[in-house]
């Protein structure tokens, strides 16, 4: 797999949007690495993003035409 591989920051940088909205348009994204652990009692759900450049040229195509 020779696929480039972008964290959120990295596609923030790129999109000049918060790291917030990042997260947002990709978290329920099939295809995107959620290397994070799930919400347990009395401790919130950590996130760690990672994104294959398809899924980030899907998701954008996909923003464009709507």
């Amino acid at each position: 797999m020779d696929e480039e591989i972008y964290s959120i920051a990295e596609i923030a940088k790129i999109l000049k949007v918060s790291t917030d909205k990042v997260v947002r348009l990709f978290q329920d994204e099939p295809g995107v690495i959620n290397l994070g652990a799930p919400e347990k009692l009395h401790k919130r759900r950590y996130r760690i993003l990672r994104i294959p450049a398809s899924v980030m040229h899907r998701v954008l195509q996909q923003r464009r035409i709507k």
